[in-house]
């Protein structure tokens, strides 16, 4: 089975030449001392307005050959925590799955299901996809569309992630993929975002998940990411830094309704 892309020339451009250059122009430089890094929370909208954020914070980084991507799921089609198997057809080649370690998470729990519906439509993973290509020319994913879920589920999920990480050998990049607030003015968007965040960079997972809920933050992706914190923290992680947060705003000059863009490394 192949997965064909769902937002190709809407969210970034749709032909392989001119999708490798925007993608080009967005990373830039690539630094030669990339950080060796467990995970990083990598921003999902059109390429015009998180696409820089996105490159900046992937480009720091070391991007091995596997690379488990987390998005939330936006549409509710499809299993509560989907496990994508198809190869990923995208205009700048195709990507395979790592089916060892897809497998080892799927033989690791019973809640965790294989499943093309969460998918199909989906542009939280797909839009990732091209800056690790970029950055990685073997590129293999771990694709996972999760639904709303508890935070015990989510540890539960996270316990699966890095244990399988762990019993595989392999070198593997966790891609959790959220924008931040959503259409509020800037200095709500900022003011909200940053309690977020700061949780983060605490490497504080409980906390990101319960001040996300009990303030009402608009991230849409805070269950991916939180999963990626606690996958990250059993496999080592000591730190998180902030790349940079930026807003919509920045891109189309209204600051009265934006959507809050971050990316963070964690190592």
């Amino acid at each position: 089975m192949v997965r064909i892309p769902a937002v190709a020339d809407r969210f970034y451009p749709g032909s392989q030449i001119a999708l490798t250059r925007e993608v080009r122009k967005l990373i830039g430089t690539v630094p030669a001392d990339r950080q060796k890094t467990l995970a990083v929370v990598s921003p999902h909208a059109g390429y015009i307005y998180s696409g820089a954020i996105a490159a900046e914070t992937l480009r720091q980084v070391v991007v091995p050959e596997t690379v488990i991507i987390l998005g939330p799921n936006h549409h509710g089609q499809g299993a509560e925590i989907a496990l994508s198997t198809s190869i990923w057809e995208m205009p700048m080649g195709d990507v395979p799955i790592d089916m060892d370690l897809a497998e080892r998470i799927l033989a690791g729990s019973p809640f965790i299901k294989k499943d093309e519906a969460a998918h199909r439509f989906e542009h939280s993973l797909e839009v990732q996809v091209p800056f690790l290509q970029e950055m990685q020319p073997n590129l293999n994913i771990v694709p996972l569309v999760i639904s709303h879920i508890t935070y015990p589920m989510c540890e539960k999920v996270a316990n699966v992630l890095a244990e399988s990480i762990k019993e595989s050998g392999k070198d593997v990049l966790i891609v959790a993929s959220s924008d931040m607030t959503h259409y509020e003015p800037r200095r709500v968007a900022t003011q909200k975002d940053s309690l977020a965040l700061d949780k983060l960079l605490d490497l504080d997972p409980a906390g990101l998940y319960r001040i996300v809920v009990d303030e009402g933050i608009t991230m849409c992706g805070f269950i991916p990411v939180t999963i990626a914190l606690l996958a990250s923290l059993q496999c080592g992680a000591r730190q998180a830094r902030l790349v940079r947060y930026t807003d919509s705003g920045e891109v189309s000059g209204d600051t009265g309704q934006v959507v809050g863009y971050a990316g963070v490394i964690i190592f």
